[in-house]
């Protein structure tokens, strides 16, 4: 059944699945319907499964109209499976690491173009965290219609079946470790590219603030001119319905002595249409590069984050601040991040 499917997304992991063998699993999640398919929920791991690990996980395909988000992912992923055979650092790096990959959160969504999932919800908007003022009208979510975008679906409704696949994996793979990174891939706001952090719902910061400073300093000095303007997604706007905001929170009730940093990269894809007006008047080109070298400039340039945030949760013992260097990193957060005006 996978294998007729017309998204080439879907096909490609259950590809790389086949071709990686043994060393990775493929994971069913379940499946949705949409426009007469059966579509399933697959998740992928890789590396040591030991909850004494540290793991990263990389998803995409959140909203389905923002299929480079996706291509990112699997580009990545394509990139490990390529290296499996033959890269002995890779494979002493999985020895120690998981790593997991959901690359299609929502493929009813990306088959039929559209940001929501088949009935309507953006998934992005779907869990049940409550946003503190003041939060705009219709963009933070709203249970209007599902006519109108942002629809979180009904009050008091379950999960959708993508958002509850996507919680409840990440929480099986990832919660319980020392440190846990997630990287959800994006694309649509601005003309930079920007790596937002919880809260959306509120201005309050992580407990683990000191930690994510500390990670993101490492990126700073690492890779000296990356394109990255990192920030809480609430510096921009707040949001209802957060699915990363309502994992933090969970981490935080269920095991508040774990480190869980959870990012959204969010590709500028203003720029894209700057550099190709005409892509204002396609749906998809609006978060998507349409032409074909860009598109391959996008999947190349963010390897070097996806690849960093892997190696910095092997390498978590030698950066990770404690005692007064986590006082230090706690104050220089605030006044990055909480004590100057929005810009």
């Amino acid at each position: 059944m996978a294998a007729s499917l017309p998204l080439s997304s879907l096909r490609e992991l259950q590809t790389l699945a086949q071709q990686a063998g043994a060393a990775v699993e493929l994971h069913s999640l379940g499946q949705v319907q949409a426009q007469g398919h059966t579509l399933p929920l697959w998740g992928l791991t890789l590396g040591n499964a030991d909850p004494a690990c540290p793991a990263v996980a990389y998803v995409g395909g959140v909203h389905g109209l923002e299929r480079i988000g996706t291509e990112v992912v699997l580009s990545y992923l394509r990139n490990l499976v390529a290296r499996l055979p033959w890269d002995v650092s890779l494979q002493h790096q999985l020895s120690r690491l998981r790593l997991v990959f959901v690359p299609v959160v929502n493929p009813g969504g990306l088959l039929r173009g559209t940001r929501a999932n088949p009935r309507g919800v953006d998934l992005m908007r779907n869990a049940p965290v409550e946003a503190k003022a003041p939060a705009p009208v219709l963009l933070a979510g709203h249970r209007l219609s599902p006519v109108l975008p942002w629809y979180r679906g009904p009050a008091g409704a379950p999960m959708e079946a993508e958002s509850q696949a996507l919680c409840d994996f990440i929480a099986r793979e990832l919660f319980g470790r020392p440190l846990a990174i997630a990287v959800d891939c994006h694309s649509g706001f601005g003309l930079r590219d920007r790596l937002w952090f919880p809260y959306a719902h509120t201005a309050l910061p992580i407990d683990h603030l000191p930690e994510l400073h500390a990670l993101v300093q490492l990126f700073d000095q690492s890779l000296r001119h990356h394109p990255y303007v990192v920030e809480p997604q609430s510096r921009q706007y707040r949001t209802h319905g957060d699915l990363w905001d309502h994992l933090t929170l969970q981490v935080r009730r269920e095991h508040p002595e774990q480190i869980f940093l959870a990012l959204t990269l969010e590709m500028g894809s203003w720029l894209w249409v700057k550099k190709n007006p005409r892509q204002f008047f396609s749906r998809q080109g609006m978060f998507n590069p349409l032409i074909a070298h860009r598109q391959q400039r996008v999947l190349r340039r963010h390897h070097l984050l996806l690849d960093f945030l892997a190696r910095a949760a092997l390498g978590a013992p030698h950066w990770l601040p404690d005692g007064p260097a986590r006082d230090a990193h706690a104050a220089q957060a605030l006044d990055r991040w909480y004590r100057l005006p929005i810009p």
